[in-house]
């Protein structure tokens, strides 16, 4: 048999298959297309693999064949199969046949592709949209798409893959590049693959844990969180707001084998989805990187909008989220560090989150609800990550963890990571070894309780005390802890007088120079 597909070969042909879009449409739009291609594509081709091996083991009965694919992961009815939109690529109606391809496979497969609350993954993309160009220029595009899907590279077929984990590879590094090129719309579906991996390493999940992200745009985070328990015993939960990306969350899970992972459609503070009859659904772990300082997360002013029988109000939050306080309309940060605290088990939950450094040392409300949960103590560290790490903001940002099994150890971790990065192109990056697990190293031994308080290493961890903390009136601003000054050399000052006083010679002896040539030429 010919050699196995590897990974490369992969990243490289479904890269060269967004060449129908570049250049004419912007990456944050054309992603959507070309990820769920990758799907269908990944679908119909396991679906043709097993098809053979049943044949094959039915001695070629068709019917039983037939009958054996009833009960496989994905029903793939014949028009939504790629082969056959395939053949239909030169079909002036192939945008329409696309979309119906899709709306039969998830009618084909409900219980997957449908969320709890009734939506199909695929009703936020549409191929026949005049966003693809007008009516020729579209469909020279979705043709160019299928015949690019169509290549040998690319055939997605399990038994002509080197590994399992290869699909699901490919779909993380199209969202990653697709996140360098689409820039500042970047943020919302992407966190860069070095963070994820800090913070799923810091938030360690036990075996048989629950893990959510209550944001989790199209779910890289998430994914890295459950590999990182090192056993298939886990249970993955997401929610994200936008549509679009949602569905792509949704993908990625498939993709990647997990197709017990819930991920609901939704605005998480207004609307949080996982819930247990009335209440919250609490997990072991809850990580996130939410939008940096969202405004209007909250309330809305809007007369209008207020008289909608869903309007919110997290004064009146019926899952009482807010008990510590209401964070600013204008920065939702602390709206979602509260809800992700709230939803994590009492006694024993982690939480890891991305927030921007004003979180740290903000006053007025946000500095009430920031003391309230150091006085409860549950907040275990406070890192602070390089400048330039994420897509669509230069700003340096922190990670917090806050962990409810602290018990006698009131004490918070710093560790100023600021200056621990490898410059890239566009966007500075975390190393692994460099940067990554120097940072979960101190974090380890402090959790394990071997970090005394005071300065652990110079210029990078110190471990505060509470009454510290609450000297400085609960303020977490990382330099406050951690010395990063760097002291002036000592100024010898017999030397400088002795370099002022030969200076001055020179001076005088370049002056009697200047005069003479003056003299010489009649100017003086």
């Amino acid at each position: 048999m010919a050699n196995k597909i590897t990974q490369k070969d992969i990243n490289n042909a479904v890269w060269k298959a967004c060449d129908s879009f570049r250049g004419s449409i912007d990456p944050s739009v054309y992603k959507d297309y070309v990820l769920t291609m990758l799907f269908i594509k990944y679908l119909s081709d396991v679906h043709d693999d097993k098809h053979a091996a049943y044949l094959e083991k039915y001695s070629g009965d068709e019917e039983r064949a037939k009958r054996a694919m009833q009960h496989e992961r994905f029903v793939v009815p014949e028009h939504s199969h790629f082969k056959f939109l395939y053949d239909s690529r030169n079909e002036s109606n192939i945008g329409e046949l696309i979309n119906i391809a899709l709306t039969d496979l998830e009618e084909a497969n409900r219980e997957k592709l449908y969320s709890e609350d009734g939506a199909g993954i695929f009703q936020n993309i549409d191929f026949n949209n005049s966003k693809l160009g007008e009516p020729k220029d579209k469909n020279t595009r979705l043709k160019n798409l299928l015949l690019d899907f169509n290549s040998d590279k690319l055939d997605l077929r399990p038994s002509h893959l080197d590994g399992n984990d290869i699909i699901g590879g490919a779909y993380a590094y199209l969202i990653s590049n697709f996140a360098s090129d689409a820039g500042k719309k970047a943020g919302e579906f992407f966190t860069p693959s070095e963070v994820s991996t800090l913070l799923a390493k810091l938030t360690k999940s036990a075996p048989g844990s629950r893990i959510c992200d209550p944001t989790c745009g199209s779910g890289s985070l998430l994914i890295k969180a459950g590999i990182e328990v090192g056993s298939p015993n886990f249970s993955l939960y997401g929610q994200e707001a936008n549509g679009s990306t949602w569905a792509l969350a949704v993908m990625n899970m498939f993709l990647h084998g997990f197709d017990n992972a819930t991920i609901r459609w939704g605005d998480t503070i207004r609307n949080p989805k996982l819930k247990e009859g009335d209440a919250l659904m609490k997990f072991d772990t809850v990580v996130a990187n939410p939008p940096f300082s969202l405004d209007k997360w909250g309330k809305s002013d809007d007369k209008e909008e207020n008289k909608s029988s869903d309007s919110f109000d997290p004064e009146t939050d019926q899952y009482n989220r807010f008990w510590r306080g209401i964070p600013p309309k204008s920065k939702g940060d602390w709206a979602f560090i509260s809800h992700m605290i709230e939803t994590t088990y009492e006694g024993k939950g982690k939480v890891g989150v991305v927030v921007p450094h004003g979180v740290l040392f903000r006053g007025a409300s946000e500095g009430k609800i920031r003391q309230k949960t150091i006085e409860e103590n549950i907040l275990e560290a406070v890192i602070g990550l390089p400048a330039n790490l994420f897509f669509g903001t230069g700003i340096p940002a922190a990670i917090l963890v806050f962990n409810k099994a602290k018990d006698k150890n009131t004490d918070v971790l710093f560790i100023d990571a600021s200056q621990c990065y490898e410059s890239a192109k566009n966007q500075n990056r975390l190393r692994e070894e460099e940067d990554v697990n120097p940072i979960v190293e101190t974090y380890r031994h402090f959790n394990e309780g071997k970090l005394k308080a005071g300065l652990v290493k110079d210029k990078y961890s110190y471990v505060a005390t509470f009454d510290e903390i609450k000297e400085n009136e609960f303020n977490l601003n990382i330099p406050r802890y951690v010395d990063t000054f760097e002291e002036e050399p000592e100024v010898d000052i017999a030397a400088v007088q002795v370099e002022i006083e030969t200076l001055e010679v020179e001076l005088k002896s370049v002056q009697e120079e200047m005069n003479k040539y003056l003299k010489e030429l009649n100017i003086n």
